[in-house]
C-alpha cells in the first residue's frame, strides 16, 4: 500500500501526496539522533545530584547556572558543553530525518541555536551571585564581567529556541498526520515558555522544572525519530 502511493505520487508530480514521517533511516543519522534522546536526562540527571550535594547551593534561591562558580565547578561546565554538543550533532540528526516537509529548515537550526545557548552556558560562567559560592556577597551582582554578559545572553537564547522548536515540530507533526503529537508539542511549548520566565516566586525551581521538561520533549522527539512510523497520504 505503502509502495503504491510513492510510485503514484512520483508519476503524478504530485509530491505532496506522500507525507513521509520524519525516521532516522541510518546508522549514522541514527547515531545523531540518539545523541538528542541521551542529552536530557543525562544533563538532567549530573545537575540533580549537584543540586543534592553541592555545600551551599539551594535551588530555591540560586539557578542552577550558578554550579558552574567554585571549585566543583567544571562539572557543572562540563555538563553545558557536553549536552550543548550532543544537542548540535542531534540537529545534524534531526536534518537528516526529516527530509522534505515542514519544518526540514527551521527544526534543525533552533535545535542547534539551544545546543549554541548550551555551550555558552558553559564556556562562559555566570558571576557569583545571592551568596553563591560560599564567601561571596549576598544579592546580585552590581557590574557584570565580560563572562557573566555572555552567559546572561546564552540563557535567553537557548530558552527562546526550545520554546520555538517545539511549535516548529508541532507543525510538522500535525503535517505528517500525527495530530495528537502536535497538541502536546505545543502545550510542553507554552509550559516551557512560563515556567522559565525569568522572575515572579520560585524562578529557580521553576528554571529547573521548564529545562528538564524541555529535555524530556526532546528526549521523546528524538525517540520516535528512531522508531518506524507509518507513511501517510
Amino acid at each position: 500500500m505503502n509502495t503504491d502511493l510513492r510510485t503514484a505520487a512520483r508519476s503524478t508530480g504530485r509530491v505532496d501526496a506522500v507525507r513521509r514521517p520524519a525516521h532516522a533511516g541510518d546508522p549514522a543519522t541514527r547515531v545523531l539522533v540518539t545523541a538528542g534522546a541521551v542529552a536530557g536526562p543525562l544533563f538532567v540527571a549530573v545537575g540533580l545530584v549537584q543540586v543534592l550535594t553541592r555545600e551551599g547551593f539551594d535551588l530555591s534561591r540560586h539557578p542552577l547556572s550558578l554550579l558552574s562558580l567554585g571549585d566543583l565547578g567544571w562539572i557543572q561546565i562540563a555538563n553545558f558543553i557536553v549536552a550543548g554538543v550532543l544537542m548540535l550533532a542531534f540537529a545534524v540528526g534531526a536534518r537528516r530525518s526529516l527530509g522534505d516537509g515542514p519544518g526540514r529548515v527551521w527544526a534543525p537550526v533552533l535545535f542547534a541555536l539551544y545546543g549554541v545557548g548550551l555551550v555558552l552556558g558553559g564556556a562562559f560562567t555566570a558571576d557569583p551571585a545571592l551568596g553563591f559560592p560560599a564567601g561571596t556577597p549576598d544579592g546580585y551582582p552590581t557590574e557584570w564581567t565580560f563572562h557573566g554578559t555572555v552567559h546572561a545572553f546564552a540563557a535567553p537564547l537557548a530558552f527562546l529556541a526550545l520554546v520555538a522548536v517545539t511549535f516548529v515540530v508541532a507543525r510538522r507533526l500535525t503535517w505528517e498526520g500525527h495530530r495528537a503529537a502536535g497538541v502536546w508539542s505545543r502545550v510542553i511549548g507554552i509550559a516551557c515558555l512560563l515556567l522559565c520566565l525569568p522572575f515572579g516566586p520560585a524562578m529557580s525551581v521553576r528554571l529547573f522544572v521548564g529545562v528538564a521538561l524541555g529535555f524530556a520533549w526532546i528526549t521523546a522527539y528524538a525517540i520516535s525519530l528512531l522508531r518506524e512510523r507509518t507513511v501517510t497520504a
